[in-house]
């Protein structure tokens, strides 16, 4: 018997469902969160907080609820929603599609830590890129803990990631057909990306990241000046100052002993328009900053440009060389510290030479996050200029190479 083509129904690829909840750090404290992959028959049903797959019961896929935020934080669990994962053995058991779409979907946070620069990119924006920049723009973005300002701030970023209009998870109330859903962010560490054979399929690298934001803020500078290519031109630094804790108290000197060596100089706050600042960024060829969110600003910077972090007292080299450190040595930086001395916290102040602060600093790491922050992360710097200034000269001898 001969068939018509449209007798023949054809059937439809077998659903699946992949959970990655068993990836550790060794050597990091912090665990990867939960990623969810689907794909098949694969309903998004914002007004529910859910998504739900069609697919045989065989395969034992329980419900789970994941929190699709890209960092693993208990302290996070009242900011970022839960997101429920449903599998069904029937389509008649799944909501009813209202619009169905040709490209892949990804679920979100920008829940959690946002709103703080340094997590905006680490939590956020890089793992966003990792994940979804090999779409190469054919992908729906839902965010959930949606907010309009966040979503402002970052849009040549975002625009250049998804070419589709986002959707608010919160408040959505269609029901989304797709093939393929991801709920979550594949992450590597803070504000570094390196070869991974699941979560870096494509290799991408914090170069490349680089890259993707001098093109999405329109940002001209690849490489910094070279000290004698024009006999009459500066390098430029620029210090990042600071409203609240560990704040550089002789600011007004550091600049002035860096303008006496020979660099013009600028300070700023990293507030403001982003665009702008980031163009301020990168016109610089060294970037000055006491340790904290304000370096995380360094991914501005063209490729083989000076980052100087000032490193607070407090045993505090693991969290300056991972949080900053090894970040600038993956965007091809080149990276100075500067460990101030006891005398240069504002820390002499408050506490006597024979305190715990100044015998064992690992005494107060040891007592958790709460005390190092009260402490350490509570004090001010005034930098010891004769000490501070070899520092100065290294960065201008890095910029002769």
């Amino acid at each position: 018997m001969d068939f018509q083509q449209s007798d023949i129904e054809v059937p439809k690829p077998m659903s699946k469902i992949y959970c990655d909840d068993k990836s550790k750090d060794e050597g990091f404290p912090y665990a990867r969160p939960i990623i969810c992959q689907m794909s098949g028959d694969v309903r998004v049903s914002p007004g529910c907080s859910s998504v739900s797959i069609t697919m045989s019961m065989q395969q034992g896929v329980e419900e789970r609820r994941v929190r699709p935020y890209a960092r693993h934080d208990n302290s996070l669990l009242p900011l970022v929603t839960e997101v429920d994962i449903r599998a069904s053995a029937s389509e008649n058991d799944t909501p009813k599609c209202s619009i169905s779409h040709d490209v892949p979907a990804v679920i979100f946070s920008i829940g959690g830590y946002t709103g703080n620069f340094f997590h905006d990119m680490s939590d956020v924006l890089i793992p966003l890129y990792l994940t979804t920049f090999r779409f190469k723009g054919r992908v729906k973005f839902f965010i959930t803990n949606y907010k309009q300002w966040w979503i402002q701030k970052y849009k040549p970023m975002l625009r250049r990631l998804s070419h589709y209009d986002i959707i608010d998870f919160d408040s959505n109330k269609d029901v989304h057909c797709f093939e393929q859903v991801m709920v979550g962010l594949f992450r590597d560490r803070d504000l570094i990306l390196q070869p991974h054979p699941t979560r870096n399929l494509k290799g991408y690298s914090m170069l490349d990241f680089t890259r993707f934001l001098r093109h999405s803020y329109g940002l001209k500078r690849a490489r910094p000046l070279v000290l004698g290519e024009e006999p009459s031109k500066k390098p430029r630094m620029l210090i990042i100052s600071r409203r609240g804790t560990r704040k550089l108290l002789n600011l007004r000197q550091v600049a002035a002993i860096s303008r006496a060596l020979g660099f013009e100089v600028t300070v700023s706050e990293a507030r403001g328009n982003l665009k702008r600042f980031a163009a301020m960024v990168n016109s610089c060829d060294v970037l000055l900053a006491v340790h904290g969110a304000g370096l995380t600003n360094q991914i501005f910077l063209p490729t083989q440009a000076v980052v100087i972090q000032i490193v607070p007292w407090g045993k505090m080299d693991w969290m300056a060389t991972n949080f900053y450190g090894e970040p600038a040595r993956g965007m091809n930086l080149r990276y100075l510290e500067y460990h101030i001395s006891e005398q240069e916290s504002s820390l002499a102040q408050r506490y006597p030479r024979d305190h715990v602060v100044f015998k064992d600093p690992m005494a107060i790491h040891g007592q958790g996050w709460n005390a190092l922050a009260d402490i350490f992360m509570t004090q001010d710097v005034k930098l010891n200029l004769r000490r501070f200034r070899p520092t100065l000269l290294q960065a201008l001898d890095l910029l002769q190479l």
